[in-house]
């Protein structure tokens, strides 16, 4: 990536003013938006144009980004001096193996919270869960530098750098798809359930993984049915995000014009990072978490943005002609696998969904081995 990229990105950095920088999963394009002063937007309606970041909470405000100015660098390339890292992760910096006692405070504080969970759910107050937690280290890092990272380590993943002055620092690798908008057509998933990558990419799945899945898909085609014409879905897959694995059924259908704010309200949370039925299950988290989620399951992405779509043709007795189209475009992905910088502190952020056949210790070691995304990035 050419210096001057970097340079542009780190004088918006040094002037205290707004921007973001990203790449889509298996693109080679990394993009900037650059807002020219530091006022803080906040969305009115979805018909408006830029970059959006939302929290968790949906009764807070979401985020726009002004697209002031726009940079992009194709024919990214991992830089000599970054290497891609296979984490195997410890719940330990140890020698011996022992586990330090903050870290044993806070597994017992989460698995309480999943046993807490699972109760209400033997009660009948939800039929699934997504329980998190926050991670803070310290760290003296560059945040460009953790960024080059991120785009090195995980080419399938949206990987970003955010900030504003007057909100935060926040960065990320996200592997979940919110919604997709093509002028009319729109592609959503459900994401559920995970393993470590072992080798192989066709794993055997257990019940409540399964199970899961199917809670959420099943979910978000009931939630879509009344919001979106020629609704489908696809056969459930497994895909790789790094060194985990995940179950993901993709999900399509037209939406009308105007109708993208219904879509997203009926979408966020989604139950694979809230739960279901999502007022008890949100209820819940707020009430027992004990944290602030922030933008941690929240959404980002860019908000009706035009692309041009060239494509050739031959026709009878014709010579090769070409056209060309604007695209409505919106992209927008669930906020996982992320991280917020303050100071000379880290804060990660990782969950995982709890069901009636959820065993609280593997729900321990699942979030240990989500937390190796940021962590690996972390050094």
């Amino acid at each position: 990536m050419p210096l001057d990229f970097f340079e542009s990105i780190n004088t918006q950095y040094g002037k205290r003013l707004p921007f973001v920088v990203y790449r889509k999963p298996q693109e080679d394009k990394v993009k900037a938006i650059f807002q020219t002063d530091d006022r803080l937007h906040h969305l009115k309606k979805f018909s408006e144009t830029g970059f959006i970041f939302a929290p968790f909470d949906a009764r807070h405000s979401t985020i726009l980004l002004a697209p002031d100015e726009f940079l992009e660098i194709s024919g990214y390339e991992q830089p000599a001096n970054t290497t891609k890292r296979d984490v195997a992760l410890s719940t330990s910096g140890r020698e011996d193996g022992a586990m330090p006692m903050s870290d044993k405070k806070e597994k017992a504080s989460h698995i309480h919270l999943i046993e807490k969970g699972i109760s209400e759910i033997t009660k009948g107050t939800f039929k699934k869960v997504v329980l998190s937690r926050q991670i803070e280290m310290r760290s003296t890092a560059l945040p460009l530098d953790l960024f080059q990272n991120l785009l090195a380590n995980y080419p399938n993943a949206f990987c970003y750098f955010w900030y504003h002055p007057k909100v935060g620092l926040w960065l990320g690798a996200t592997p979940e798809i919110l919604l997709m908008l093509r002028n009319r057509q729109l592609t959503t998933m459900s994401l559920a359930g995970t393993q470590k990558y072992a080798g192989t990419e066709n794993p055997k799945w257990g019940h409540k993984e399964l199970e899961e899945q199917q809670l959420v898909t099943d979910y978000i085609t009931d939630a879509l049915k009344d919001q979106v014409d020629q609704l489908s879905k696809t056969k459930t897959e497994t895909v790789r995000a790094g060194e985990l694995l995940h179950l993901r059924t993709k999900i399509t259908g037209l939406v009308e014009k105007g109708n993208l704010d219904a879509v997203v309200k009926a979408l966020h949370p989604t139950p694979a990072v809230c739960g279901m039925p999502k007022k008890n299950a949100h209820d819940f988290i707020m009430d027992n978490e004990n944290y602030d989620r922030e933008f941690y399951t929240g959404f980002l992405g860019e908000l009706n943005l035009k692309t041009c779509k060239q494509r050739s043709f031959r026709g009878r007795n014709q010579e090769n002609q070409a056209y060309r189209s604007v695209v409505n475009t919106t992209t927008l992905y669930v906020n996982l696998r992320c991280m917020q910088l303050k100071n000379d502190k880290a804060y990660l952020y990782v969950g995982g969904g709890i069901t009636k056949d959820s065993d609280p210790e593997r729900e321990w070691e699942e979030t240990v081995a989500k937390s190796s995304t940021m962590l690996s990035i972390l050094g």
